[in-house]
Formats: structure tokens, C-alpha cells, sequence
């Protein structure tokens, strides 16, 4: 699978506060990032099913 990039806008207390957390598991913000958005998934999935590959996402 590839990886894509992905933009973001954070104000900067929120973004010291990723910094922080980060930090604190031995993990950059991006890698935060990554298992922060994993667990939702995991989470929405639980609650509302597989989402399956190639989905179209809501409008």
C-alpha cells in the first residue's frame, strides 16, 4: 500500500500538547498521529462494521 501525505491545520497549543504526549511514549508526532487515527478507526469499526476498501466516503 502506499503512503500518502496528508495536510493538517493545529493550533500550537494543541500541537505542543502532541509534542508532549509523543515524547512521552518515546514516538514522533507523526507516529502519535498514526496510532491516534488507528484507534478511531478500530473504534468506528467496532461500532458500525468493517469499513470495506474502496468505500466512497460520505458526502
Amino acid at each position: 500500500m502506499a503512503t500518502k501525505s496528508l495536510s493538517i491545520r493545529i493550533d500550537e497549543t494543541m500541537l505542543h500538547k502532541l509534542h508532549v504526549v509523543a515524547d512521552y511514549e518515546g514516538r514522533s508526532a507523526n507516529s502519535e498521529i498514526l496510532i491516534l487515527i488507528r484507534k478511531e478507526i478500530e473504534a468506528f469499526e467496532e461500532k458500525h462494521g468493517a469499513i470495506p476498501l474502496g468505500q466512497k466516503k460520505p458526502q
